[in-house]
C-alpha cells in the first residue's frame, strides 16, 4: 500500500526543492540546473503566465522538444491552475490546428524552428499568445557558439514585427504581477492533457490528474528500491508521450532524482550520454535497444553504473530481450532489462 501525495505536481517538485535544493535537477548540453534555481524558474514563469492572462483552468500548448523551458513552462502552467496541452512538435500543420482546437488552447509556446507553422494556422484557432524559445538560449557560451554554427544557421529568421513573444521576454514579463499567482490544486484536478496513438481512429485528447502522474513517481520508486535521491536518469523519451514525461521526467522530478535531457534523439548520442553520465536508469522503446546493440562506440563501454534498464512503448520479442541482457552482462551492468506495459490514458506502467 503507497499513500499518495495530495497535491499537485508542482508541489511534489517543489517539496523536493525544498529537501535537495542544492541537488542537481537536469542536465541539458553540459549545463546543470539545481532544484532551487529550478523552482525559481518555474515561478519566474508562472508570474509572467499570470501576467498574460493565463486562468485556472486555460489550456496552455506545450510543443517542445526535451528542454529546460519546456520544464519551466510545464510546471509553471501547473502552478497557476492551467492544464499542459503537451504535443509533438514535428506534428504537420493540420494536426496541430487540430491539437490547439481539440484542446481550445488560449497560449501556446514551441521552438523557433516551427514559428512558421504555428503562423500559418493561427486565424483558424483560439490562441492569444504564441511565445517562441531557442535551444540556444539554454546552452553554455562555448556550446552556443557550436550550435550555432551547425543548427542554428538553418533555422529561418523570425520576422522583427511577428505576433510573437519571445522567451527572454516572456520571462522578464513576470516582474509586473504583484499578485498571488500561485493557484492550490489537488490530485484531484486535470493536469495535464496527453493523445492517444490513433491506431483505432482519431488520436484522442486524454485529460490526466496531477494525481496521475504523482502516483505514477510513487509507484516507479516503489517498485525500484535500489532508486536514492540523486540518481541520473537519461531522459530522451519526449515529453509529449507518457513515458517520457511520466517516467523519465515527473517520476525523477517528484523524488529527487536527476534527468539528463535529450533534445533530440539520436542513439549514438544516447549511448555518448550513458556512458559520460554514468547513468542509473534508461528507458526507452524497443527499437533504441536494437540500435544500441550495433553502435561500434559502445564495445567497451562499462555499464556498471546501471541500475534499472527499461523498456516500454512497444513489445519486446524475447530475441532482442536476450541479446540485450547478454550486452548489459559483457558490458559490466548486473541487471537485465525489464518491460513495462500501460495504457496513455492512465500514465502508468
Amino acid at each position: 500500500h503507497l499513500d499518495y501525495f495530495q497535491g499537485s505536481m508542482f508541489d511534489a517538485v517543489e517539496r523536493m526543492a525544498d529537501m535537495y535544493p542544492n541537488y542537481i535537477a537536469f542536465d541539458f548540453m553540459g549545463r546543470s540546473v539545481t532544484y532551487r534555481r529550478m523552482v525559481q524558474e518555474i515561478e519566474k514563469c508562472a508570474k509572467s503566465l499570470k501576467t498574460l492572462g493565463v486562468r485556472p483552468g486555460d489550456k496552455v500548448t506545450i510543443a517542445m522538444p526535451n528542454c529546460p523551458q519546456a520544464i519551466y513552462m510545464f510546471y509553471a502552467v501547473n502552478l497557476v491552475g492551467g492544464i499542459a496541452n503537451m504535443i509533438h512538435p514535428l506534428s504537420a500543420e493540420k494536426e496541430i490546428e487540430f491539437y490547439l482546437n481539440e484542446s481550445e488552447s488560449v497560449t501556446a509556446i514551441t521552438l523557433d524552428q516551427f514559428y512558421n507553422k504555428f503562423e500559418s494556422i493561427r486565424q483558424n484557432t483560439k490562441v492569444v499568445n504564441i511565445i517562441i524559445a531557442s535551444v540556444k538560449d539554454e546552452l553554455s557560451k562555448p556550446v552556443r557558439a557550436g550550435y550555432m554554427l551547425t543548427e542554428g544557421r538553418k533555422i529561418a529568421k523570425i520576422p522583427k514585427d511577428a505576433p510573437v513573444i519571445r522567451w527572454k521576454e516572456f520571462m522578464n514579463m513576470g516582474k509586473a504581477c504583484f499578485w498571488n499567482y500561485s493557484v492550490r490544486r489537488t490530485g484531484d484536478d486535470p493536469a495535464v492533457i496527453l493523445y492517444s496513438g490513433g491506431t483505432t481512429g482519431t488520436t484522442k485528447g486524454i485529460v490526466l490528474t496531477n494525481g496521475n502522474f504523482n502516483a505514477l513517481g510513487q509507484q516507479i520508486i516503489a517498485t525500484n528500491p535500489m532508486f536514492r535521491p540523486g540518481d541520473r536518469m537519461l531522459a530522451a523519451m519526449p515529453l509529449f508521450h507518457g513515458f517520457g514525461l511520466g517516467v523519465c521526467v515527473h517520476s525523477m522530478l517528484s523524488q529527487g532524482g536527476r534527468c539528463i535531457l535529450i533534445p533530440r534523439f539520436t542513439a549514438k548520442s544516447y549511448a555518448k550520454q550513458i556512458v559520460k553520465y554514468k547513468c542509473n536508469f534508461i528507458a526507452g522503446v524497443p527499437t533504441l535497444y536494437e540500435a544500441l546493440l550495433r553502435l561500434p562506440s559502445m564495445d567497451g563501454a562499462d555499464l556498471s553504473s546501471l541500475k534499472g534498464v527499461f523498456s516500454g512503448g512497444d513489445s519486446l520479442s524475447i530475441e532482442l530481450k536476450k541479446k540485450f541482457d547478454k550486452f548489459l552482462y559483457d558490458h559490466h551492468a548486473v541487471i537485465q532489462v525489464r518491460e513495462g506495459y500501460g495504457t496513455t490514458e492512465t500514465v502508468t506502467a
